[in-house]
């Protein structure tokens, strides 16, 4: 890390959950130069432990993985959090590569922190993988990730882990790309896999979820688990409602609200006295949701929209001009804009 001070300007809200606020930004000495912050200082009392339990193994991880192409630069650690180097790419979810390079490109990247002895623990998450603008893989949010002393069977067992998760992206976005041998170890969990599965997930999905509302999709707090199945209840009972599509945002104050997308001919205000703002705090009225050819809804532009993102919105459009006249009328009538921007 470097010895002069940083002074990081907050830009852009990407992500709030109880253990940290992810702000992306730039340096006061270097407005060209795109940082992120996982901010800390915010965090309940009752929550700090955990959190800065998962901050020092983000630390110790990043700090492993230094110099490593396609991973974040560790730049500062004070009370408020963790400063590192923005990571360019567009998740997977979103880029949906089917290249052979990436997928090579991401082995390299695993192979190269498996010397460093780190394993990242998080890569069944396709947000936590990037493509870069120049077609490279990227990885982020090292908050579970290991740094192993021996290379014994613990470290062999969880870096596999994370090649059998890259595999899954492949399999998700590549599939005629998967060779026979990585079809094999698709079908084979480790054992410590299959004993998480089986015991340790159902009582950590218990407890945070059933007793603490909050789940580790993405700051998402199970909103659409709990409140959901009523808002989708409402739309069934009434034919002015054709189809609705459920996003999630994070709150200007603290939390996740909840944005209804509504397929309908129906006005803003008829609308939103039908779904209550306990139900859903932004509801808007859209005349066409964009689905893919099987007829299923993207939740992915959508979440763009939700979430303010629309330099990711561009990127996508760019990969796919035929959505722009059915996103651009959505994107004009969207109703958060506060969420994101932090500054003018």
């Amino acid at each position: 890390m470097p010895d002069q001070p940083l002074t990081f300007v907050p830009d852009t809200v990407l992500k709030r959950d109880v253990f940290s606020e992810t702000i992306a930004g730039h340096l006061a000495e270097d407005p060209s130069r795109k940082v992120a912050l996982r901010k800390l200082d915010g965090v309940p009392i009752w929550a700090r432990p955990i959190a800065w339990y998962l901050a020092r193994k983000e630390i110790r991880g990043l700090r492993a993985v230094q110099g490593i192409e396609g991973t974040p630069e560790l730049l500062r650690v004070d009370k408020v959090g963790l400063l590192r180097s923005w990571s360019e790419g567009t998740p997977l979810q979103l880029a949906r590569p089917v290249d052979r390079e990436f997928y090579r490109d991401a082995k390299r990247l695993l192979r190269q922190m498996r010397r460093h002895g780190v394993t990242h623990n998080d890569i069944a998450k396709p947000q936590n993988w990037l493509r870069t603008p120049e077609g490279r893989a990227a990885v982020i949010d090292f908050q579970l990730a290991s740094v192993h002393r021996r290379r014994g069977v613990m470290f062999r067992t969880m870096a596999r882990e994370d090649l059998r998760h890259l595999l899954k992206q492949k399999r998700a976005f590549a599939p005629d790309l998967l060779t026979a041998s990585e079809k094999r170890l698709l079908a084979r969990k480790s054992l410590p896999s299959r004993i998480w599965m089986a015991t340790a997930k159902p009582v950590y999905n218990f407890i945070t979820r059933r007793l603490m509302n909050w789940s580790d999709g993405e700051g998402t707090e199970d909103r659409i688990a709990r409140d959901g199945p009523a808002i989708r209840e409402l739309a069934a009972r009434h034919d002015a409602l054709r189809d609705v599509a459920l996003c999630t945002y994070a709150l200007p104050a603290r939390g996740v609200g909840v944005y209804v997308f509504a397929e309908t001919d129906m006005d803003a205000a008829e609308l939103r006295a039908l779904i209550p703002e306990a139900r859903a705090e932004l509801v808007q009225p859209v005349a066409d949701l964009p689905r893919r050819q099987d007829g299923s809804v993207r939740s992915d532009v959508l979440q763009l929209i939700a979430t303010n993102r629309l330099d990711d919105l561009e990127e996508v459009l760019r990969r796919e001009p035929e959505l722009e006249p059915l996103l651009c009328p959505i994107v004009a009538a969207r109703l958060n804009f506060t969420d994101r921007v932090l500054r003018g």
